[in-house]
């Protein structure tokens, strides 16, 4: 399972890592492998540090999807990237594959939603309902087939299952979502979501960073083989 964990960065602050698809970012009550305690063992034994390792989660994501992330080497690390996600300063962008063609070739799309804690479920409400929160993103379409489209999204927000929920609402599902788009996927399909981008001020240097990961060359994603190989992805 480390194996399946690929390191972009490095550096005494910081680590960027690309989290594979399915699996926990922190660990939960299954007990299941995560991407924390598996990056953890690994800094541990490069190292040959006797104790516990300190490892900061500065973001999360969802369990099928996969991508970049950064997580902090030290507190001081951990409390100031955070406060470039409170502040909007910390920029995440997504790719994805949705069922169908949008009508706009670029967007923005605005909700309210709730989540039932119970089910862990998101849904789109009122303005005034209670515990209902803004979510924003914007999206651009980099290709499309006939039945899929490939979408640039740039979150404003970070709700739980933003996308998945504003894409469904928008009657563009995403491809294998087998919550939120349930009528248009097969069991069995793997959720087509990736963390593609991620920009932050060092916290530290103070130095602008920027790092990209592309997702693997498997469907539907190798439906856009040739959008990926014209901006140069080098995954397989």
């Amino acid at each position: 399972m480390p194996d399946k964990v690929r390191f972009l960065y490095e550096d005494n602050h910081l680590l960027v890592v690309e989290k594979p698809v399915n699996m926990l970012s922190q660990g939960d009550i299954t007990g299941e492998p995560d991407l924390l305690s598996i990056v953890k063992a690994i800094l541990k034994k490069k190292y040959k540090k006797p104790g516990n390792v300190y490892l900061g989660l500065v973001h999360r994501l969802d369990r099928p999807t996969g991508g970049v992330m950064v997580l902090a080497k030290t507190s001081k690390a951990a409390a100031r990237l955070s406060a470039q996600i409170r502040a909007g300063t910390f920029t995440r962008q997504y790719l994805a594959v949705v069922h169908g063609c949008l009508q706009q070739v670029e967007g923005t799309l605005r909700h309210y939603l709730v989540k039932d804690r119970k089910t862990n479920l998101v849904a789109v409400a009122g303005k005034d309902q209670p515990k209902a929160k803004e979510a924003s993103l914007s999206y651009r379409v980099l290709a499309a087939t006939d039945a899929l489209s490939l979408v640039q999204i740039q979150l404003h927000t970070g709700r739980p299952h933003q996308i998945r929920v504003q894409f469904a609402a928008s009657g563009h599902p995403l491809y294998g979502d087998q919550r939120y788009g349930r009528t248009v996927n097969r069991p069995g399909r793997q959720l087509a979501l990736w963390a593609h981008k991620i920009a932050f001020a060092h916290p530290v240097s103070k130095e602008r960073l920027s790092f990209a990961s592309y997702p693997p060359r498997i469907q539907p994603w190798q439906k856009f083989i040739a959008y990926f190989n014209r901006v140069g992805s080098s995954n397989n």
